[in-house]
């Protein structure tokens, strides 16, 4: 099915007479029969018929127009939007990323990288850790931003930033040590995709009777900890903003050594806009560290 018989036939339905389409599309009316028979070969039906000097649609001529149009602006935008892109303009950039990254880091990192880019078109998904290289590998997004290594053998990843996770909890509970905080408090788990585990079995070693308190979002976590529910182990940068508002505060080691947070680029194939981006991403969130 060509573009060329579908514009044919939107125009000859406006007008329900071939020459004055013929006229319009600067075409002969030879050549305009011969697109709408091409038309109604590929479709099997009927499109037009003659009510005595004129043509009308048929029911089917009827149902297949909107679908026309619809196929022909579809085409007209693409073609147009790649022009643009060719051109430098409206080129977009799809990112997928874990929670974790998009409470913390990505929203000064979009704002930034809009800023200097600004023929770019950015749009972000929130999606969990396990899910953003899938992302990746089914090219709904251009890149992804995990706390996680991706599954997928058909993705590329790089680290472009590392930091350490810090013991948080409540600002009213002032100058209280490690040992103090993890023998009252709950300690809230599960929010960072990767360190628990191997966090959790050094925690159990030295305070065997900590109690757990399961809570995998971590925008949640902070809010039980303002509201003096528990304590945990967040990368610094997810509370940054509370500590210097003064409702969270960061709790010096003692025994335990606190895991480290890595937040990994994840893509497929390398546009400029990648490039842009990954180039970007390494150099801003170097600075921040």
């Amino acid at each position: 099915m060509e573009i060329k018989w579908l514009k044919t036939f939107i125009i000859a339905a406006s007008y329900e007479n071939f020459r004055q389409a013929s006229e319009d599309l600067f075409l002969t009316q030879p050549a305009v029969s011969k697109h709408i028979q091409r038309l109604q070969q590929e479709l099997g039906d009927e499109l037009f018929e003659k009510k005595g000097k004129y043509i009308v649609l048929t029911e089917a001529g009827r149902f297949f127009l909107p679908h026309a149009q619809k196929m022909v602006r579809a085409y007209e935008e693409g073609v147009g939007n790649f022009r643009l892109w060719k051109q430098g303009y409206n080129r977009k950039l799809t990112i997928s990323a874990a929670p974790q990254i998009a409470a913390s880091v990505l929203p000064s990192l979009i704002k930034q990288f809009v800023e200097r880019y600004p023929h770019i078109e950015v749009t972000v998904n929130i999606t969990n850790s396990f899910q953003v290289g899938k992302d990746i590998s089914d090219r709904r997004s251009d890149i992804g931003l995990t706390r996680m290594l991706p599954g997928q053998a058909d993705v590329s990843y790089e680290l472009i930033h590392k930091e350490k996770a810090v013991l948080v909890a409540p600002f009213s509970a002032g100058a209280r040590t490690e040992q103090e905080l993890l023998s009252s408090y709950r300690l809230l788990t599960n929010n960072h995709p990767v360190y628990w585990e191997d966090l959790l079995l050094q925690i159990k070693a030295c305070y065997p009777h900590i109690q757990l308190l399961p809570v995998t979002q971590v925008e949640i976590t902070k809010r039980f900890i303002e509201e003096g529910l528990g304590v945990s182990y967040l990368p610094f940068s997810m509370v940054k903003k509370e500590v210097e508002n003064q409702t969270l505060s960061v709790i010096s080691q003692q025994k335990i050594t606190p895991p480290s947070s890595h937040t990994y680029i994840v893509t497929k194939g390398e546009t400029e806009e990648i490039k842009q981006f990954k180039h970007f991403a390494a150099e801003t969130l170097t600075e921040t560290s």
